[in-house]
């Protein structure tokens, strides 16, 4: 208890991680639930306050090869973990619950199909996906637009399981990934669109990653980004996160990611903000990881197992009682290129999508 006293942000991880504490079975994401919304998220004033600005400041700047270094802290974890929690189509980024019965698999496939429309994609289009994951969505965007994308990765592991998938759904001559960062990459593109990535860009570079879209796009080109965000001012990330789960992260607000983006030419030409859509996706991970937990426990260890779920548990009780949501920032070369009304993002909503699933792997 004095641990966590002392150090509450940093503590409460740490000693759940290393066994000090427990709570019966399910009831992890309850209880932080009940002490998120009882003391509020931590107003970074004084000494902890002074801390937190010099880390913004000071932050590494995740340059190319601690980039790498840091994606694969996370994403170059055996794949089997992975898929004993997210979807058949391995989507690791906030779904779309466009209706309340939707399932997490449906839920993924919505979100694609937004952010689909929101590209306004036409057959034959060249796209970029910058931080591709495993390729679900430059899969489905291939599948379901006609259109043809380059993924880049900086995960080995991400990029060797979306090329088998590329080959397995015939794709590979539609759909190519790399191991890249995408300040090495020299191309140009109708369409560029990032999920999930702009976390790990580090504030020192974000300028720099719209002045690099910009580079990248044709001048009829339009741009999508899909980020995790801060409501109010944000602030310097979760010790514990940045520690155990994503080293080098840094969650933008919304007036962050506007300043970078107006030193390029690029034009915001939309910006939704997802509300509790990451919460109810995070709590579906975290329930399909409870169901394989002792499995996970036995392969990769009880610490391991006991930090994932409280990584899990933590993040869906922050996203619903605290200031995290998601952002969707449309981004275009010049005006006239994406509708006035926002009507074309309604097309094809409610049709079941015909995407084949991922069988999962034991």
């Amino acid at each position: 208890m004095g641990r966590i006293l002392r150090d509450y942000d940093l503590e409460l991880g740490e000693t759940y991680t290393e066994g000090g504490w427990h709570s019966k079975p399910g009831g992890l994401l309850n209880l932080l639930e009940v002490l998120m919304l009882n003391f509020g998220e931590t107003k970074e004033h004084g000494l902890r306050g002074g801390w937190a600005r010099l880390y913004k400041i000071f932050q590494h700047g995740n340059r190319i090869a601690r980039s790498y270094r840091n994606v694969a802290h996370h994403y170059d974890i055996d794949e089997w973990v992975f898929r004993r929690f997210l979807d058949s189509n391995m989507f690791y980024s906030c779904a779309y619950f466009e209706k309340e019965n939707l399932t997490l698999e449906e839920a993924q496939l919505a979100k694609c199909r937004l952010i689909m429309n929101k590209l306004l994609l036409q057959p034959g289009q060249r796209v970029l996906d910058i931080g591709c994951g495993w390729g679900g969505l430059a899969l489905y965007l291939a599948e379901h637009a006609d259109v043809r994308v380059t993924g880049v990765t900086l995960s080995r592991e991400q990029l060797r399981v979306a090329c088998e998938e590329a080959e397995r759904r015939g794709l590979q001559n539609q759909v190519e990934f790399r191991l890249q960062d995408y300040r090495e990459h020299r191309d140009r593109y109708d369409r560029v669109v990032s999920v999930g990535m702009f976390e790990h860009v580090g504030v020192r570079h974000f300028r720099h990653f719209f002045k690099q879209i910009d580079a990248l796009l044709n001048p009829d080109g339009i741009a999508l980004i899909h980020t995790i965000g801060e409501s109010h001012r944000s602030s310097s990330t979760n010790p514990w996160i940045r520690r155990h789960i994503f080293p080098g992260g840094y969650i933008p607000s919304l007036s962050e990611i506007s300043r970078a983006a107006e030193r390029s030419t690029l034009i915001k030409t939309d910006v939704e903000i997802l509300r509790l859509h990451y919460a109810r996706t995070l709590s579906e991970w975290l329930n399909r990881f409870g169901t394989h937990r002792d499995e996970v426990a036995e392969r990769m260890g009880e610490t391991f197992c006991r930090m994932w779920e409280f990584y899990l548990a933590a993040t869906s009780a922050a996203f619903r009682y605290w200031d995290l949501v998601v952002f969707h920032v449309q981004l275009a070369k010049r005006h006239g290129l994406v509708p006035i009304h926002r009507h074309y993002l309604l097309s094809d909503a409610g049709h079941p999508d015909q995407i084949e699933s991922v069988s999962c792997q034991n």
